[in-house]
């Protein structure tokens, strides 16, 4: 027997769905508290110091955060080509400001600091907080458009064709749906960055944090419910034509597919999978009213558990599909049919077994080194604090 085949290709598949979403969810849960922290900043600080005790919470840690993005973007790559090339073709200008919103932050951080001129200062914070915000948003309006499905078809060749220029296609991404969804993602990890805050800093600072998170956190919940009832009477779901072969060829012109129907039908075929919204729900409202307790702790591990709610949310409403077309049906994106070959998911599967448990050890390695509130103290004592 070859080695590959060990593990069939449809759990092949079926694994790296689940590892892409938990690739997601880790960026999520760490860096978006940093995205959180930095929308909060012109806001929970009114003073240079107040500004840097904030900044100091995520300082040692941002950076590592943002790993989780790079393996998400290489999982992408590598394990689901084709939803790589079509959703960096059709996304290309929202990728790009995204893209460029992650370089502003890292400049803020390293440059806010070269001068003490109040000025210069309060410029690079207005920048980390767009640095921080755009992100934030972007990345919940590409979730509202890949479920409204994205207009797109692919040719005889598997290439994939937009209409419009490349203007168009950005305007096309801000519909009122998929806006919602941005202030679901905003809202949430806004109320994530409160929690961060009211666990890791002192005084005045976590309290704002604390007041700022007990509204962002009712307003996610909110449009994340009202995301559901628009999903689930206002957009058409995705559903193939018939049964689907989970170990076919990577091809979706291979298969018939199309548009209509609900996507929560998925709830009627799966009912445990309304586990996940009611996770959603429960940690960001339980997470908002810690807040307001002023419990931190709990706050930030409630917080964690809504987001992995929410996002698990999408992806078990959508499964099996991925990226869906509007525009042909049958050009749609899904588990069984935008993989890597069975081999290469394989190999990757052992890479990954292997060094992402280094990639968790070292980042509890980190939080645990870092552990601790920061305060006036704190930026005294440490010389090396932004």
């Amino acid at each position: 027997m070859i080695l590959h085949e060990l593990i069939s290709y449809d759990v092949l598949r079926l694994i790296w769905w689940v590892l892409l979403g938990v690739l997601l969810i880790g960026f999520a849960l760490t860096d978006g508290f940093d995205m959180g922290v930095g929308t909060l900043l012109p806001f929970v600080g009114r003073t240079d110091e107040e500004r840097r005790i904030a900044i100091n919470t995520v300082g040692p840690v941002w950076e590592g955060n943002q790993v989780w993005l790079i393996l998400g973007g290489g999982a992408i790559f590598a394990a689901w080509p084709p939803l790589y090339a079509v959703s960096f073709s059709g996304f290309y200008l929202a990728m790009f400001l995204v893209l460029a919103a992650l370089i502003l932050r890292p400049v803020s951080f390293k440059y806010r600091n070269k001068k003490v001129d109040p000025a210069w200062r309060t410029r690079w914070d207005w920048a980390l907080f767009v640095g921080s915000v755009v992100p934030a948003v972007v990345f919940g309006v590409a979730v509202g458009n890949a479920l409204q499905g994205v207009p797109f078809h692919l040719t005889d060749s598997l290439m994939p064709i937009y209409p419009g220029n490349f203007l168009m296609k950005l305007l096309g991404l801000l519909n009122p749906f998929a806006l919602l969804a941005g202030v679901v993602s905003g809202a949430m990890l806004v109320t994530h960055g409160a929690a961060w805050l009211s666990f890791k800093a002192e005084g005045v600072v976590a309290r704002r944090a604390q007041r700022i998170g007990a509204i962002s956190g009712w307003l996610a919940i909110a449009a994340f419910l009202l995301a559901g009832v628009w999903l689930a009477f206002g957009i058409p779901g995705y559903q193939y034509a018939a049964a689907p072969n989970p170990v076919g060829p990577s091809n979706p012109l291979l298969t018939e597919m199309v548009r209509g129907g609900s996507w929560l039908a998925a709830y009627a075929a799966r009912p445990w999978i309304a586990v996940a919204p009611v996770l959603g729900v429960a940690g960001i409202a339980l997470a908002t009213l810690g807040l307001g307790r002023g419990a931190g702790g709990s706050a930030l591990l409630f917080s964690k558990l809504g987001i992995f709610g929410v996002i698990s949310t999408v992806g078990l409403t959508m499964f099996p599909f991925i990226l869906p077309s509007s525009a042909d049906p049958g050009s749609s994106l899904t588990v069984w049919n935008a993989s890597s070959s069975h081999m290469t998911l394989f190999i990757m599967l052992a890479c990954t077994l292997i060094f992402l448990p280094i990639v968790l050890a070292y980042t509890a390695w980190v939080y645990k080194v870092l552990w601790g509130k920061v305060g006036p103290g704190e930026l005294k004592q440490n010389p090396n604090a932004y």
